[in-house]
């Protein structure tokens, strides 16, 4: 009988602990191994890609680029787990994850195995992204158009594109039973499978974070199939993963009118933690070519919406995460060389509003994007296949958000808060 109670107590005291190893929400706040967990972390969608052993894959340089966030402190990356092709598709990151329904490049997925495997080594965890509400990996307008087989109102910088009419498009996504029956069966997928490389399911990796639902996912004139489609697919996620967190991916309450309602979206219960993306150029808040003029209110406004967003996370009592921000080099440059002062001040300032002591309730951030030793084969020009990888999507001017290996200031201030991080 002894034995039978000491083998009970030993195997409730490994689970208990196999437990621990995962980022879980308790009163507000993410906890790791019983402590709480803050980070300053970047966005890596590309690290599948890098991982590959086929076409576009350089895992030399993905080990590279882990090491050197590894000793800046970045321990939390936000990443795709998802791309959509065909591959003849122009603005997109390729080659593609899924090539077609349920046709998968099995190169892409064993780089996706390699990444978490390097992350597992390296003690560092990821935000793993599903899904796109823009059309450089694919995304909505993919699924859309594998199901009603429509061309692709493509926005800039296709000629004559229309962000309107693209968004439109989109918003068929969250009205189309089969093209989600797709998605789910990507997530699936995804979830249950078996990493290759060290022979972990991807539900028991406790590498990953979370599962996000998509990237900036927006509601233009469906906003209650919107919300619908959010607690069905975490609800979803949620029946095949009870480790993980899930997320949305909310850019939060931006100025945009149909922008959805930041509280309804965040209040579903299998939401985990809260979101916010600030963009203050993209927003036109702020023009880098009249950065005297534009850039004080910009960042003024930039605080406000932030203390917002971590205002009604503390009021449902969930953990907050600010998952993209960022601004252009100096005077709009592309050049990899040329000055940053100017971001180096933004990120100082946004950093130190998030890690603010009595701040409890701010997890962390990702900012937008580690280039790291990538650098375009023009500066300004749009990405194309064969090209190299940096923090710039495909359909964006090369250079543009980039975080570089040699932009030595940047990292520095990067580090002044890293070091003083609990992770």
């Amino acid at each position: 009988m002894l034995w039978r109670i000491c083998w009970i107590l030993l195997f409730c005291l490994h689970q208990n602990l196999e437990a621990q190893k995962f980022i879980k929400v308790t009163e507000g706040r993410l906890f790791k191994n019983g402590v709480p967990y803050v980070f300053l972390g970047t966005n890596f969608w590309y690290g599948l890609n890098l991982g590959s052993t086929g076409e576009g894959g350089d895992r030399r340089r993905l080990i590279q680029e882990l090491d050197h966030l590894k000793e800046l402190g970045i321990l939390n990356l936000r990443i795709m787990a998802a791309s959509e092709g065909p591959d003849d598709q122009p603005w997109r990151m390729l080659p593609s994850l899924q090539t077609a329904p349920g046709i998968y490049n099995e190169k892409v997925l064993i780089g996706l195995d390699f990444l978490l495997n390097e992350l597992n080594k390296r003690e560092m965890h990821a935000v793993l992204c599903l899904n796109n509400m823009w059309p450089w990996s694919g995304g909505f307008a993919q699924y859309i158009n594998w199901v009603e087989r429509k061309p692709i109102p493509y926005p800039p910088p296709a000629e004559n594109g229309s962000w309107l009419e693209y968004t439109k498009y989109t918003q068929k996504f969250f009205n189309n039973d089969s093209a989600q029956q797709l998605f789910k069966n990507h997530i699936k997928l995804i979830i249950n499978r078996t990493n290759t490389v060290n022979g972990i399911k991807y539900q028991n990796d406790p590498t990953i974070m979370s599962w996000q639902l998509a990237n900036e996912p927006r509601s233009l004139t469906t906003r209650k199939k919107y919300f619908k489609w959010i607690k069905e697919t975490s609800e979803f996620i949620k029946s095949l993963d009870s480790n993980h967190l899930v997320s949305i991916g909310s850019e939060g309450n931006a100025f945009f009118p149909f922008a959805h309602k930041y509280q309804r979206e965040h209040k579903i219960k299998t939401i985990d933690y809260c979101t916010a993306h600030i963009w203050i150029q993209n927003w036109r808040w702020y023009d880098p070519l009249k950065h005297e003029k534009t850039y004080p209110k910009a960042l003024k406004k930039a605080k406000r919406y932030l203390s917002k967003h971590i205002a009604f996370a503390k009021q449902i009592e969930k953990p907050f995460v600010l998952e993209e921000f960022g601004i252009a080099r100096d005077n709009f440059s592309y050049d990899s060389k040329s000055s940053v002062k100017n971001r180096d001040h933004y990120f100082m300032a946004i950093f130190s509003q998030l890690y603010e002591k009595n701040q409890v309730h701010v997890a962390g951030c990702n900012f937008w994007a580690w280039g790291g030793k990538g650098r375009p084969k023009a500066p300004g020009a749009i990405w194309k296949k064969g090209d190299p990888f940096i923090g710039d999507p495909p359909f964006e001017h090369q250079g543009w958000y980039s975080i570089y290996d040699s932009d030595i200031s940047t990292l520095d201030v990067i580090r002044k808060f890293t070091k003083n991080i609990i992770r």
